[in-house]
């Protein structure tokens, strides 16, 4: 019993993990992809230098939508 119990833990813990990487690398794919396009001409690093606030708040936005995706993703 405990060692079917382990084993069913130990998939689901595999697949949500699986799951995990795949939605991150999607979301990240997608993040690139919408920097390139929309973004071309905002040099993000720069403006942090310059202090632009507004740039600090886009770039922990994308910062909270990934470590969202990992908590989802191990949730289940």
């Amino acid at each position: 019993m405990q060692s079917e119990f382990l084993t069913a833990t130990l998939f689901n813990l595999g697949l949500n993990l699986l799951y995990t990487l795949l939605a991150l690398l999607i979301g990240m794919i997608a993040l690139l992809v919408i920097d390139k396009k929309l973004l071309k001409h905002v040099d993000i690093e720069a403006e942090l230098k310059n202090g632009n606030i507004a740039v600090a708040i886009f770039a922990s936005t994308i910062l909270v939508f990934v470590a969202l995706i990992i908590s989802f993703g191990l949730k289940g």
